[in-house]
């Protein structure tokens, strides 16, 4: 068995790999102080970086679980998802309203996502159990 982990603090990894499933922790906005378009736009552009680092797409998640600050911006973050999800791509997806971990923020994403076949997986090692550096 081989989990692949980068970036791996102590209470977690920015991406884990395991039998070409890739699961991200949460995201958020990379500015707080912006409204829930903005925020939803950057925090998805995140999840991009960190897919394309990982071999895969938005082409290719699963599952995605996000969290909103309120309902009422609902309608507002699913226009940029849905923009940003290519057709035909929808993954599994629930939203739920949530307290936030800090209160200028009003969205945050968790994805888990399919590696792309015969796609380059080059991670870092940081520390985990059998660390894989190289998939070509």
């Amino acid at each position: 068995m081989t989990i692949t982990r980068t970036e791996t603090k102590k209470r977690m990894s920015r991406i884990v790999i395991h039998n070409d499933t890739i699961y991200l922790c949460g995201q958020v906005a990379e500015d707080a102080t912006r409204g829930i378009e903005e925020q939803t736009r950057t925090m998805l552009k995140k999840v991009d970086d960190l897919l394309v680092h990982a071999g895969s797409s938005n082409k290719h998640i699963l599952s995605a679980t996000i969290y909103i600050k309120s309902m009422d911006l609902f309608a507002q973050m699913n226009k940029i998802w849905d923009a940003w999800i290519p057709k035909g791509h929808a993954p599994a997806r629930a939203c739920v309203e949530a307290r936030m971990a800090r209160d200028e923020l009003l969205v945050e994403i968790s994805v888990i996502a399919a590696v792309k076949n015969n796609s380059p997986v080059v991670m870092d090692r940081t520390a985990s159990e059998d660390v894989e550096i190289d998939r070509l």
